[in-house]
């Protein structure tokens, strides 16, 4: 048990390796732009620390399958919104979603660029813009430039690390992953009082 997180790591390098790793970061980024929940990051970043030398094909592969999955969300919106209001409240979007309005009435295409930069979900913003009828060239700059920002950050982040920080991190996993479920767990002994 004490190397678990040692396996886990082993098992997502193997995985970053893999002959189909490609498409399954292009389905992943594409889906996590419109409905999917798990963000590309997590398949962007060992397979760019895996093979540096392909981290920006990785990132531009990235960028592009977000964008185009943002479009499906932005055609949820625009087409389909009443079907998936009701799964918004159920998932707990329902008050990011609320918020990416505002963000659109304050900020109009910014919002759409500041949230594919940052940990904001993208898909609720995808879908707001559709909603919004925000124009179609301008959502695809800013979700060309907001992800492509982030992604090619972390490609660059793994590719100036490289082997030396692959290394060093499988070093040092089990500490760091058994630190984080102890800061976790107490984290939810305070939000629980």
């Amino acid at each position: 048990m004490a190397r678990l997180f040692t396996l886990l790591y082993d098992k997502t390098m193997g995985w970053s390796r893999h002959r189909h790793a490609t498409r399954w970061l292009v389905l992943v980024s594409f889906t996590e732009s419109s409905f999917f929940v798990v963000p590309p990051d997590v398949m962007l970043a060992p397979m760019a620390l895996a093979s540096p030398n392909r981290a920006w094909y990785y990132a531009m592969l990235t960028t592009v399958a977000s964008v185009f999955g943002g479009l499906l969300g932005y055609g949820i919106g625009a087409l389909a919104f009443s079907l998936i209001e009701p799964l918004l409240q159920q998932w707990d979007y329902w008050d990011s979603y609320l918020k990416a309005r505002l963000w659109f009435e304050e900020w109009g295409g910014w919002a759409v660029l500041l949230a594919g930069f940052s940990p904001i979900p993208y898909k609720v913003f995808t879908i707001a813009a559709g909603v919004a009828a925000m124009p179609l060239a301008l959502f695809i700059m800013a979700s060309l430039a907001g992800r492509g920002a982030r992604f090619f950050l972390v490609a660059a982040l793994m590719r100036w690390g490289g082997a030396r920080m692959e290394a060093g991190l499988r070093k040092y996993v089990d500490l760091m992953g058994w630190i984080a479920v102890l800061v976790a767990f107490a984290g939810y002994l305070l939000l629980s009082r």
